[in-house]
């Protein structure tokens, strides 16, 4: 690899979860604390360019279409012969994401851009676990908060519906989502 060449954020992400799971050789510290705060910039920078987005009278993503009904935010449940579908494999989860282990900045890059791409290719059902948290007596950062992400306006164009997912595909712990139909797409 040239050493000139930089990474990206999912190898940024998989750099620092190694990271911090070993300990540095002796005399070897001072470049772990140099990776440290080059994360702390990085997610920093994240931060501002995220409050300038916010902060932009320009919207950033498309268009939500002129046919589709107005969105307050709030995404309906899958209907019944769907999620019964999904659950016996009649009907095919097209992409999964595991976001077990990840923080919740962490969590939120990956799952948006993961969403975006699955999107764009015409996926309509995916499944994103979150994990059920509960390992130490919380209901889980991730469990409580992917639902939340989904109303926010960078994901509400993207989702029609979610729903927990059938035990063997991780029940609570996991998320059908029903992506929209992509513009100009015929049902």
């Amino acid at each position: 690899m040239a050493r000139d060449r930089k990474l990206t954020a999912d190898e940024r992400i998989l750099w620092g979860k190694v990271a911090r799971s070993t300990r540095p050789m002796p005399g070897k510290a001072g470049e772990l604390t140099e990776l440290d705060a080059f994360l702390a910039e990085t997610t920093a920078e994240q931060e501002k360019a995220e409050k300038q987005v916010h902060a932009s009278p320009m919207p950033m993503q498309p268009a939500a279409p002129a046919t589709a009904k107005p969105s307050a935010g709030v995404h309906h449940p899958l209907e019944r012969p769907v999620k019964r579908k999904i659950a016996k494999g009649r009907l095919a989860l097209e992409a999964r994401i595991d976001l077990h282990g990840l923080v919740q900045s962490e969590a939120h890059v990956i799952l948006l851009d993961f969403l975006i791409r699955a999107h764009e290719r015409g996926m309509r059902h995916v499944l994103v676990i979150t994990g059920k948290g509960s390992s130490m007596g919380s209901d889980g950062a991730l469990k409580r908060a992917v639902p939340l992400w989904f109303s926010k306006p960078e994901f509400r164009y993207l989702i029609s519906s979610y729903e927990s997912a059938a035990q063997h595909h991780g029940g609570e712990g996991a998320l059908y989502i029903r992506l929209s139909r992509r513009l100009g797409e015929r049902p």
